[in-house]
């Protein structure tokens, strides 16, 4: 197949830790994503998504200018390095039931990758395969 450097996201939108949940929430509706990497002193350190503020500020009825992202985001986080194949890419996110992988070298973040890049590359290769057969058939 390849490996994931060939596919992964390598304009990650991050968001530093001690900023508010306010703040990530004009990033995610601005920059029309489902969640941000977040960072401390240039590594990350964790993941902020959607979910986390339904979760964790709007079922809390809390005022998000006044809850810290560090307050919500989630601190465990998958990853894999950017040499990694993608089909263990994707039996990562499969055995940990996850939606998105950091891709991270010497940990520094150099990309992300998520189920919907996945799926996305996984229909062009049928599609490509697609045509192959066809193309051969004739």
């Amino acid at each position: 197949m390849g490996q994931i450097r060939d596919i992964m996201e390598k304009n990650v939108i991050t968001i530093e830790k001690d900023k508010t949940a306010q703040d990530a929430a004009k990033i995610i509706a601005e920059k029309d994503i489902s969640f941000l990497v977040v960072m401390n002193d240039g590594l990350p350190v964790g993941v902020l998504s959607e979910s986390d503020f339904v979760r964790k500020i709007v079922t809390e009825d809390k005022k998000s200018s006044d809850v810290s992202i560090s307050d919500i985001m989630s601190y465990k986080f998958r990853s894999v390095g950017p040499t990694t194949t993608i089909e263990d890419a994707i039996q990562k996110m499969l055995n940990n039931n996850i939606r998105r992988l950091l891709i991270l070298e010497d940990d520094k973040l150099v990309g992300v990758i998520t189920q919907t890049d996945l799926a996305s590359y996984l229909r062009d290769q049928l599609l490509v395969d697609g045509t192959i057969k066809s193309i051969s058939s004739d």
